[in-house]
């Protein structure tokens, strides 16, 4: 199977033979080229990866040649549809914007989960973690992965009680990387102490043998800290043991990666407060990976406000150092996970890491100011935490009187912090001591393991493992008849490969839209006048999901989220042929060599100017910016002025404007035009170009000129066509 970028993913052939996949590869993939210097169109780049062969370009890249520089660092795109064959689509999706790490999160924790799951994932909440989905997703990767011609990492998260197992299935079927932090467990999912940390022993052994990147989640403390800019210290420390285990059980320090999550937000003064925090991470955990995240505690539903925050966030990555950048989109904030949130926060992370490229090279940090003297006090009281820690008797005793996720600076508490008992929680009383004649006959275990002398390894035993032995995994397909991907499918099968389109943000053809609607009413009102305006425009399940005050009495702007229950039959739409445009450089050079001039007013009584001086005058773009010289007579200018105009210049086009359509006055002109050019004698040695919000390519034509061209025209647009047409009319 291989994809084509002009054909969408097919998910059922996908699914054949799913049984027999087997993944390419395994372990964690940096981007390649990174600290070289390279030129990308016109410009040198410090620090940037090797490009894609496959991408989508900022849309700013269109004033640079379409270029398309990747940042040196991993971009992370979190994806949490709930419906795998639909998060494969997203996937591919982000990896065409950039994102090289597809992070497959859930709204229903995957650490509440107690086994290994089969079968269908719908019963659960969507988690990414039975066997088929993850193998679904590591093939549709690898498809990608050709496609856009860079390796893509694939995560899902190794916690709870069933961590161990699902390390086991994660190792078999290639996932690249994941979250694994014991302490998460105990903080926040109430899992016994020693349990946690003994399911960790062997989740950490598995993945040092997969070579998967870990990543903990110290950062959960100042997400769900009251005051989550007085955790820092604590951060560090949690960091500080998360670190130290995992080296002690065996993952490299290369493969390890601190998620690191600034404290604050705007309106906070974050700056001040984040960075010095980020100076002392990288101090204190040099060995290690940086994963930098914006953080989802001060997030609300503002895309715009997410946006701003993330990209102060990326400063910081460019100031300090980030080997992963991850992107959040307002979705936490919503609780609706669309496609385009996604790929929007991969062109935040893009266009922000690219615009500051060598931005260390021109700015350093000054330590020897308030800088450096908050560096140093927050590495101080981290190791104060510390040494408390082993004075009251270690981690679990710290736990139990409440030290983590408190509200005050170390060394002040608040005793507000999150106390877990050693001898409670979930799984407490299920660890026991391995007899003398413990043999467990795996490759890759921890502790102790009572090898039979005759066996070199314990796994020879049964001729080797699941790592060793492919054919040994017991690959289970759907368990639930009627909710499993084959019944979504079939219920959706007229929107695959159909003539059957649907409006979609989350799942195929979930029909959902978004409106942007401005109220001049207070926003308690203005949130049910908005719901009652989507309802009157037909559609179903309004909701409000944004709503901003503009003023207290003056306005609201609500964004409304619906459903529209129509189909599209894209057989019936009447798309007009796109028209085809030279390259900059190549209008340039066209008129550099063969100069041109033209004449161009507002006609009739019309007195619409601002849409012709912009398609005109270089400041916005028009066609005097590629050589194009032009003569400006003004509105509402008779139709004789400007035919004449063009005789008495020799100009090689005239342009005419008209808004105005009244008794379809704006036909009447454009023909006027064509048909004194003719008595003029002209005709067939000068281009009549007609714009205006209600002109049309086939109006135009129709009057009898040479084109039309309506709303969203560009001077590029009339540039490009005036110098084909003129080759035409040469030839």
């Amino acid at each position: 199977m291989k994809l084509d970028p002009n054909k969408k993913l097919d998910i059922k052939e996908l699914l054949k033979d799913l049984d027999k996949y087997e993944p390419r590869r395994r372990g964690w993939h940096w981007r390649d080229g990174r600290n070289e210097k390279r030129i990308v169109g016109d410009f040198e780049y410090h620090e940037t990866s090797e490009g894609l062969k496959n991408s989508v370009p900022l849309p700013g890249s269109r004033g640079f040649g379409y270029i398309d520089p990747q940042p040196d660092c991993v971009i992370t795109t979190e994806i949490a549809s709930g419906r795998f064959e639909d998060d494969i689509r997203r996937m591919r999706m982000a990896a065409w914007h950039g994102a090289d790490h597809i992070m497959v999160i859930r709204t229903a924790g995957q650490s509440h989960i107690d086994s290994l799951l089969e079968g269908t994932n719908q019963g659960i909440g969507g988690i990414m973690v039975t066997r088929k989905q993850v193998r679904a997703s590591r093939k549709a990767c690898d498809l990608i992965e050709d496609e856009v011609g860079r390796p893509i990492n694939f995560h899902s998260y190794i916690s709870g009680v069933a961590g161990p197992d699902i390390a086991v299935m994660f190792a078999e079927e290639g996932v690249n990387g994941a979250h694994q932090d014991p302490q998460y467990n105990v903080l926040y999912r109430n899992v016994n102490m020693v349990r946690s940390f003994v399911d960790a022993c062997e989740a950490k052994k598995v993945m040092a043998w997969a070579d998967m990147l870990q990543i903990d989640g110290a950062h959960n403390a100042n997400a769900t800290a009251m005051k989550a800019w007085k955790v820092m210290p604590e951060l560090m420390v949690q960091h500080a043991i998360n670190t130290a285990f995992s080296v002690r059980v065996g993952i490299k320090p290369e493969n390890i990666a601190l998620s690191t999550v600034p404290p604050t937000a705007p309106p906070a003064p974050c700056m001040r407060l984040d960075l010095p925090y980020a100076v002392a991470l990288r101090d204190l955990f040099r060995d290690y990976k940086m994963r930098a995240q914006q953080n989802t505690k001060y997030m609300e539903s503002d895309t715009r406000e997410a946006a701003v925050t993330h990209t102060l966030n990326m400063v910081i990555s460019r100031l300090t150092s980030a080997d992963i950048q991850s992107t959040i989109t307002p979705d936490e904030g919503r609780n609706v996970p669309w496609h385009y949130n996604n790929i929007a926060g991969v062109m935040t992370a893009k266009q922000a890491l690219t615009g500051m490229d060598g931005f260390r090279e021109m700015v350093k940090l000054d330590r020897e100011g308030p800088l450096g003297k908050e560096v140093r006090e927050l590495k101080e009281r981290a190791i104060l935490f510390m040494e408390e820690i082993l004075e009251v008797g270690g981690y679990f005793k710290a736990v139990e009187q409440g030290f983590f996720v408190d509200s005050g600076k170390y060394p002040e508490r608040n005793g507000d912090g999150i106390a877990r008992q050693i001898e409670g929680g979930i799984g407490y009383g299920f660890i026991y001591e391995r007899d003398e004649d413990y043999f467990a006959p795996v490759s890759v275990h921890y502790g102790y393991n009572n090898v039979p002398a005759e066996f070199k390894k314990a796994s020879d035993a049964i001729g080797g493992d699941t790592f060793e032995d492919r054919s040994k995994i017991q690959y289970i397909d759907e368990l639930d008849e009627n909710d499993n991907v084959n019944v979504r499918l079939n219920e959706l099968e007229k929107y695959y490969d159909t003539n059957l389109v649907k409006p979609e943000v989350e799942w195929r053809a979930d029909g959902t839209v978004l409106l942007t609607i401005f109220l001049p009413l207070d926003e308690r009102t203005a949130e049910f006048a908005a719901i009652k305006c989507g309802e009157k425009m037909g559609l179903e399940d309004v909701t409000v999901v944004h709503k901003q005050c503009i003023h207290p009495s003056e306005g609201t702007f609500c964004e409304v989220k619906g459903k529209v229950n129509f189909d599209i039959n894209i057989d019936e739409l009447v798309i007009p042929e796109k028209p085809h445009v030279l390259s900059e450089a190549e209008i340039r050079e066209d008129i550099q060599n063969k100069p041109m001039f033209v004449v161009a007013a507002t006609v009739g009584e019309d007195e619409h100017s601002v849409g012709l001086k912009e398609t005109l005058d270089i400041k916005h773009g028009g066609i005097e910016g590629f050589g194009i010289k032009y003569a400006y007579l003004g509105t509402s200018c008779p139709v004789e002025k400007l035919v004449d105009a063009a005789i008495e210049t020799n100009a090689d086009a005239i342009l005419l404007s008209t808004i105005i359509t009244h008794d379809d006055v704006h036909i009447k002109n454009m023909k006027k035009v064509h048909d004194l050019a003719i008595e003029k004698g002209i005709r067939d040695k000068v281009i009549i170009v007609c714009g205006g919000t209600q002109v049309t390519n086939e109006i135009a034509k129709e009057a009898g000129l040479d084109a039309g061209f309506g709303r969203g025209t560009h001077g590029i647009d009339v540039a490009s066509f005036l110098v084909e047409r003129r080759r035409e009319m040469n030839a």
